[in-house]
This record gives C-alpha cells, sequence and structure tokens, in this order.
C-alpha cells in the first residue's frame, strides 16, 4: 500500500480505529494459475482477548473472520497463507469549486487501512461457532439495537456446516488518511465544512478532517 509521507495516521491507534468503525474487510490471497487471486467481503473483528494484542497499530494481533464454505477462496485456503484485509474507512469526492482558484483538479479524500499477514483456517466447530458467536456479538454492539442471540443458537449450529471461520495474524499495518493536508488551512476548512453539510453528506470524513487538525 502507497502511502505519501503527509497522508500518513497521525497516532497509531488511528489504524486500529479505522478496523474497529470499518469491520467489512476485502480478504485477498493468492490463487493458482487457472483461478487467479481471489478476493471476499466479509466481516472482520479484532480478538477481544488483550493478550491477543500487542501494538496500537495491531501488528501481532489476532482478527477474526468466516466465509462461506462454498467459496472457491475458502476451499484455497491453507494453514499460514499469506494474505491481506483491506478496509475502506470514510471517504467523498472533493470538487475543484471548493479551491479558491483555477486551474485546480477534482480528487477524492479517503481514508483505508490493509493488513498483512498469516491466516489460519478454523477446523473445529466449537471454534466456528465461538467465531460466529463472537463476530455477531462485537457487530450488534457496535452497529445494532441490543439484539440478545440466545434464542438463535440452534440455527447458528444448523448452519455451522456451512460456515469456514479463521483467524488472521497481522504482521503489517499501513493506512492512509488522505484529507487534503496539501491544501492550506482556508481550504482545508473549506473542505471540511462541505463534508459536514449535507451537500457533502460525509460528516465522518468531516470528523476525520478536524481531528487531523486539530492533531498538528
Amino acid at each position: 500500500m502507497f502511502v505519501p509521507r503527509m497522508y500518513r495516521e497521525p497516532e497509531p491507534q488511528w489504524i486500529q480505529e479505522l478496523v474497529r468503525r470499518n469491520p467489512l474487510a476485502l480478504l485477498l490471497t493468492n490463487g493458482d494459475d487457472r483461478e487467479g487471486p481471489f478476493g471476499t467481503h466479509l466481516p472482520v473483528i479484532i480478538e477481544t482477548d488483550p493478550a491477543a494484542q500487542s501494538s496500537p497499530d495491531l501488528t501481532g494481533t489476532t482478527l477474526l473472520g468466516h466465509m462461506n464454505r462454498a467459496n472457491p477462496q475458502w476451499k484455497a485456503l491453507c494453514a499460514g497463507i499469506p494474505a491481506v484485509l483491506s478496509f475502506a474507512g470514510p471517504h467523498g469526492y472533493v470538487s475543484p469549486t471548493l479551491y479558491p482558484s483555477v486551474p485546480a483538479a477534482p480528487t477524492w479524500n479517503y481514508t483505508a487501512a490493509q493488513l498483512r499477514g498469516v491466516l489460519e483456517p478454523i477446523e473445529s466447530e466449537e471454534e466456528t461457532l465461538s467465531v460466529v458467536r463472537a463476530t455477531a456479538g462485537a457487530l450488534e454492539t457496535e452497529f445494532g439495537n441490543g439484539w440478545d442471540m440466545t434464542d438463535s443458537m440452534d440455527h447458528f449450529r444448523r448452519i455451522l456446516p456451512g460456515v469456514g471461520a479463521f483467524r488472521f495474524t497481522v504482521t503489517r499495518s499501513a493506512a492512509i488518511f488522505k484529507l487534503s493536508q496539501e491544501q492550506n488551512r482556508e481550504t482545508q476548512g473549506r473542505v471540511c465544512r462541505h463534508f459536514q453539510e449535507a451537500a457533502g453528506g460525509q460528516p465522518e470524513v468531516a470528523e476525520y478532517m478536524s481531528r487531523l487538525t486539530e492533531s498538528n
């Protein structure tokens, strides 16, 4: 992942925050000469065991995910396979009308993180169920309305044979926060206000821009 210096995260914790806030990842692994690379969008969570985390930027941390066992990517996975998890954060279009002068070019403000690591498929049904429960619990807590999964456990067990779970251990992380850093403060403020307003419609981009200004 190419990250120009000016677009690097100001603090390592920003990577972990982006992953927690945007858990739908793209899992990328190599295939054979016939299949080529594989890519699957799936929810991924950070393992909650504090002992499994060793760095604010997630290096050394274990993440958990699952996919349909009928997916050809699952069938190509093996223990120790290198993989990439790519997370897209808040983003939005920046029109040249927001700049004070011309000529100017349009651009896109965006945030993203890529985690490189080693993947271990989980074969045990009980461990797979544990991953599914942990994922459902984490996502419901963060984005849901307090749903109680207790009455759904029999359903979970019925669908379990079709679920392939995995652990992903992060060996390297990188993130980009491209948020108009190349512009002067006045223009940055104009772009930020654009995202805060209905016309921009991307308040999370504005939030990151405001925090970036405060951190400098």
